[in-house]
């Protein structure tokens, strides 16, 4: 990993900005210079900042608390905030989330990351309009924290080792909070507790806006595009049958999850509709393709949109409205990981 180096207080940030990305750190955009107080100021309460927490690929550098610091700083993240942006970095070298596979893929994925418990208020963030977009410093702060960190303790350069043939702009940061109702949380429904401070980190293939049904009034016409998402999501990968092993992550509204819940659709009835939705849509759109194209690939009879109905995810968060996001993994393979947010 390339050192990282501290500047005087009146440094220029445009001259700091290019000496920084020319050494391999940055993503093109404007960071704010890493000054010795702004670095104490954001490590300030760690234990143990310089512990080696593991490394991180492609290049495998040393994930420590004061190196992912010092990339929270460039990404203007809150200093509260840390703790978040360590915990997912911390999952994103969990094994099935295959972050080499991500960091240096000729596709397009992208870390998502999905803040769920109170920690998202405390730390700035917001579950509401537009949560994953721009207009809030935690949401952005956050996500282009860990995009910095990995990218750079890690050693992922565009050209050199990230292979990305187009790249995608969820590489500048990806990040969003889930609302606390009117479902149980993610973290909750994978184990962790009610009310857990946690994070997901994401492999995200891409995004997807859904809109549902014309004169949608029940679960299935609000639902319906969106498992038509998640079979075009497959038909797209060249060889559905990678998503066999995949997630889909669904991003739903507070009031489409209201209706949909007034009619005692739950997560897991939601998933269920999804999932089995979806692998009929899709196994009836590739069998087409499989005649039309000539791609016996698309023939397989055992196709299905995720590797079963518990790998949908269903995820409230948004502001008013009835417009969807499907984020589905990204089809080279990676499994999302949901972890604990602890003090440092």
């Amino acid at each position: 990993m390339p050192e990282l180096p501290l500047f005087p207080p009146d440094a220029d940030p445009a001259a700091v900005a290019a000496d920084l990305l020319a050494a391999g750190h940055g993503d093109g955009l404007p960071v704010v210079p890493p000054t010795a107080a702004r670095l104490d100021a954001v490590v300030a309460g760690a234990a143990d900042p310089d512990a080696a927490l593991g490394q991180v690929p492609p290049l495998f550098g040393e994930l420590t608390v004061r190196a992912v610091a010092w990339y929270a700083v460039l990404a203007g993240c809150p200093a509260p905030a840390l703790p978040v942006v360590v915990a997912a970095c911390r999952a994103a070298l969990e094994p099935g989330f295959n972050l080499l596979g991500l960091a240096t893929t000729t596709g397009a994925p992208a870390v998502g990351v999905l803040v769920h418990g109170p920690v998202a208020r405390r730390v700035g963030m917001t579950s509401g309009a537009g949560g994953l977009g721009t207009g809030n410093a935690g949401n952005a702060g956050v996500g282009r924290a860990v995009s910095l960190a990995l990218a750079g303790i890690g050693g992922a350069r565009a050209g050199l080792t990230d292979m990305a043939t187009i790249g995608s702009p969820a590489k500048y940061t990806c990040c969003t909070a889930e609302a606390p109702r009117p479902l149980p949380s993610l973290a909750q429904r994978r184990g962790l507790g009610v009310d857990v401070d946690a994070v997901t980190v994401v492999g995200v293939g891409g995004l997807v806006e859904v809109l549902p049904g014309e004169g949608y009034r029940e679960p299935p016409s609000v639902l319906g595009p969106a498992a038509a998402a998640m079979a075009g999501a497959a038909m797209a990968a060249g060889d559905p049958g990678r998503f066999r092993d995949g997630e889909q992550f669904l991003l739903l509204p507070p009031e489409l999850a209201a209706l949909v819940g007034e009619q005692g659709w739950g997560a897991d009835r939601m998933a269920g509709f999804l999932f089995e939705q979806g692998s009929a849509l899709l196994r009836a759109s590739a069998s087409a393709l499989a005649f039309r194209a000539g791609l016996p690939v698309y023939a397989a009879g055992d196709l299905r949109v995720a590797a079963s109905a518990d790998d949908v995810r269903v995820v409230v968060t948004g502001g008013a409205g009835g417009k969807m996001a499907l984020l589905p993994t990204w089809a080279g393979g990676s499994r999302s990981v949901t972890a604990a947010v602890r003090p440092l």
